[in-house]
């Protein structure tokens, strides 16, 4: 089970495609006590791995501090980050904490490129600095990757990139308008891009030792398993079943894009909101209308629960409208 935390909503950069539309620090965010007790929550849920995001979280002052005490409760510390703030010793006193890994934005090899789309100048080197940082000080990381119609084509050199870098995995993220997202909307895979994407990263998969990982892209273990590829993992989208995030102020939603709030850890401690609210167990039902609800891929895909609220009018449960299995079988 995976938890999310966007731990601030502060950020030196100033991305596209933000779903959290970061940048300034936010009123209200949980304070290091606050914080403290959401773990502490997390860990009671049932909850193993611990994603610290953002914003950026390496802006948290405190950050050290929970990452440590995260580790003490046996949760798995890891990250969510744009790699620019990780100095050589930030990334041994991270280690040191606990910190399990850290995944590191990289969006194309043209350092150019990958800059425009964080606003942030000098982004690509600040991010290949702090990867190979983490590759001194023996701290694990790996490539997050956020897939669009204008570095599609470079993925496959992007994963070979990892190899060389010392990455343990290369995670592709596939965009959800969401956030500052929303207004990029048309830049953003259709179906059958997003088929023949899937396609060649599972192929790419057959050539390298890394684990390659499409995230808000349900499909690959389809295609996956039309293929013939053996994968580790068993279920696409994960939004409330074994997956949820929490915004700095300790809101709770289903998965990072999917805009609903669900209760608030500030006033129901955050295993009770997992427990008990209603959307989380609708979710759990996996009763999907449309091509999602007919398709025999619906236990192991799912399809993307956000993406079918942005493009059905907020019904969660229909069916993910860039899936081209579910169309060509006149779903």
């Amino acid at each position: 089970m995976i938890v999310s935390w966007n731990t601030t909503n502060q950020c030196n950069m100033y991305c596209a495609h933000c779903y959290r539309d970061a940048g300034c620090k936010a009123e209200e965010e949980l304070s290091t006590d606050e914080a403290k007790t959401l773990l502490n929550q997390i860990a009671a849920a049932g909850f193993k791995i611990m994603i610290f995001s953002g914003g950026e979280p390496l802006m948290r002052p405190d950050i050290l501090d929970l990452v440590a005490h995260a580790a003490s409760l046996k949760l798995i510390p890891v990250f969510g980050t744009n790699g620019t703030l990780i100095t050589k010793s930030m990334a041994k006193d991270l280690k040191a904490a606990g910190a399990k890994g850290m995944g590191i934005s990289l969006d194309s090899l043209d350092a150019d490129k990958h800059d425009k789309f964080r606003s942030f100048k000098n982004a690509w080197q600040g991010a290949v600095d702090g990867m190979k940082n983490c590759r001194e000080a023996g701290l694990p990381f790996q490539i997050h990757t956020t897939v669009m119609d204008w570095n599609q084509h470079e993925l496959e050199a992007m994963t070979d990139f990892a190899v060389e870098i010392g990455a343990k995995a290369h995670h592709f993220f596939f965009l959800v308008p969401t956030g500052r997202a929303a207004t990029i909307e048309e830049e953003s895979l259709r179906a059958e891009a997003y088929e023949d994407v899937l396609t060649r990263i599972m192929k790419k998969q057959q050539t390298v030792d890394i684990e390659l990982k499409p995230t808000c892209a349900p499909q690959f273990l389809r295609i996956a398993a039309q293929l013939g590829i053996k994968t580790r993992f068993r279920r696409g989208c994960l939004a409330g079943l074994s997956y949820c995030i929490i915004s700095p102020r300790g809101k709770v939603q289903p998965c990072a894009y999917l805009n609903m709030e669900l209760g608030d850890v500030r006033q129901t401690p955050f295993d009770e909101i997992w427990k008990t609210n209603d959307v989380l167990k609708k979710l759990r039902t996996l009763d999907y209308s449309g091509g999602c609800g007919n398709c025999n891929y619906k236990n192991s895909c799912g399809g993307c629960r956000a993406r079918a609220a942005y493009y059905h009018d907020g019904d969660f449960m229909t069916e993910e409208p860039w899936c081209l299995y579910h169309g060509r079988r006149g779903y």
